[in-house]
């Protein structure tokens, strides 16, 4: 399937070029203009959309927080745009590609299809901001956060071999529980904080972080592990009837042990935190509906 976005600007692709090719990141230049527009979308959002709509809508408790919550505040206005525009993006490509849901082994290794680029290119766009943020506002966000935000753009434009172009989509749906864990931490901010509201958003977080990250998370890891496995015992007379319109850009059908180490080292290194995220979540939502925990508005 095609990339949907507009095409990319000559100039952008011409100057991208070089440097692309010389990192062995082929279809990289096809999206630069993608990743621009995202990172300029999330940027604008978080500079100077966020915090003047949130005063409007809500003068009394956004003007009320401190710097560090407006700060964290306007973050988590771009986290809920991003999760929930980035889920329909996936979902839709899954549903619609059809070259991308008959790929074979190598093209689901070294394929490229536009769709699934485009969904890529958003991706790597909104953590190259996230990292600009967790590098200019470290003493708040910490270093877990900047190296969470470091390993995903890494992982994501690395993805321009291409390589995993295929899988892109699929991790890109553990998003669909991320707007119920910006929306739990506003309900805090916004003092309703033990509200039945809260507890509905609580229980609908639970579910879906484990459905789509503990569940769909280790049947894809475990799909991407087999992918992998068989790719690595490869024979040189092994036949695939690979159509060529995918592996135009599969210039480097190559899996070095760098890039095996990183991809599946950060898959299970994720399903570790999720399960550890997970149990955090549920001890939080707990306390803040123990009966020992008088709910008196203010945010625990």
């Amino acid at each position: 399937m095609l990339d949907p976005f507009f095409a990319p600007f000559p100039l952008f692709k011409e100057l991208a070029q070089p440097l692309c090719d010389t990192l062995h990141l082929y279809s990289l230049p096809l999206h630069i203009h993608e990743i621009l527009s995202a990172f300029a979308i999330y940027h604008i959002i978080f500079e100077y959309i966020a915090a003047p709509l949130s005063t409007a809508l809500l003068p009394t408790r956004y003007t009320g927080l401190s710097w560090e919550s407006k700060l964290r505040w306007n973050m988590h206005c771009v986290s809920l745009v991003q999760s929930i525009s980035i889920s329909v993006l996936a979902l839709w490509v899954m549903c619609v590609d059809q070259e991308r849901k008959t790929m074979n082994l190598e093209e689901r290794l070294w394929g490229y299809t536009g769709a699934a680029g485009m969904v890529q290119a958003l991706s790597t766009g909104y953590f190259l901001f996230d990292l600009s943020v967790m590098i200019r506002h470290l003493d708040v966000f910490g270093v877990g956060m900047l190296t969470h935000a470091s390993s995903c753009l890494l992982t994501y434009t690395l993805g321009f071999r291409p390589v995993f172009n295929y899988y892109g989509c699929v991790f890109m749906l553990y998003e669909l529980s991320t707007p119920f864990l910006n929306i739990h931490w506003f309900f805090d901010k916004l003092g309703m904080t033990g509200s039945k509201a809260q507890l509905y958003n609580g229980l609908a977080l639970i579910s879906v972080f484990f459905s789509c990250r503990l569940v769909w998370g280790a049947y894809s890891s475990f799909n991407i592990y087999k992918d992998v496995w068989d790719a690595l015992h490869i024979t040189n007379d092994t036949k695939f009837d690979s159509r060529p319109e995918m592996m135009i850009y599969g210039q480097d059908r190559s899996l070095p042990w760098w890039l095996v180490v990183l991809y599946l080292g950060g898959h299970v290194t994720l399903q570790v935190l999720n399960v550890f995220w997970l149990g955090r979540m549920i001890a939080a939502i707990r306390r803040r509906f123990s009966s020992k925990v008088k709910v008196n508005g203010k945010a625990r």
